[in-house]
């Protein structure tokens, strides 16, 4: 089978949302809703991308992606690739197109003089784990994920507002 890994086009953004779904139905997730399908075209097409998605082909049929965007390391002052979304359909996995996605991102961070790349996996997804510690790939102890939702954002937004603390911005 032949493996081709390219750039979302405009084109194939149904085949990029239909392979989205399919990742949140193998993460036990809602989809997303029509209002976040339409955010995640406008995102990837804008003028200003806010992220870069990329298709995995076997022989045409896309059958993965890839979700990247950059962050800065200040103390490395040089680019992280944040790797936010890798999927493969299950049926194809084992032909090595995770692996693929994967090389040709490694490949990606080296020519953008990233000083490293970065990801997160949920504990349960032990083939992921397993995956990623083959390739060599180390678990931080030492840094905690923090989260505020939209919802918590806003609410303390509002706070923040209501208080007279102003914005920088």
């Amino acid at each position: 089978m032949s493996l081709s890994i390219k750039k979302l086009s405009e084109r194939d953004f149904e085949a990029f949302f239909s392979l989205i779904v399919a990742f949140a139905d193998y993460e036990h997730l809602p989809p997303p809703d029509l209002a976040a399908k339409a955010r995640l075209e406008r995102d990837a097409f804008s003028e200003r991308p806010k992220f870069e998605a990329y298709l995995a082909f076997l022989n045409e049929q896309p059958v993965g992606y890839a979700i990247i965007f950059e962050t800065y390391s200040s103390f490395l002052a040089k680019p992280t690739l944040y790797l936010e979304d890798i999927f493969v359909l299950p049926s194809f996995r084992k032909q090595k197109v995770g692996f693929g996605l994967f090389k040709f991102l490694i490949a990606l961070a080296v020519e953008r003089g990233c000083g490293r790349m970065e990801w997160q996996v949920l504990n349960w997804n032990q083939l992921a784990i397993d995956f990623y510690e083959k390739l060599g790939a180390v678990h931080q102890n030492e840094w905690l994920p923090y989260r505020l939702t939209e919802t918590q954002l806003h609410t303390l937004h509002k706070q923040f507002s209501a208080s007279g603390m102003k914005s920088a911005v």
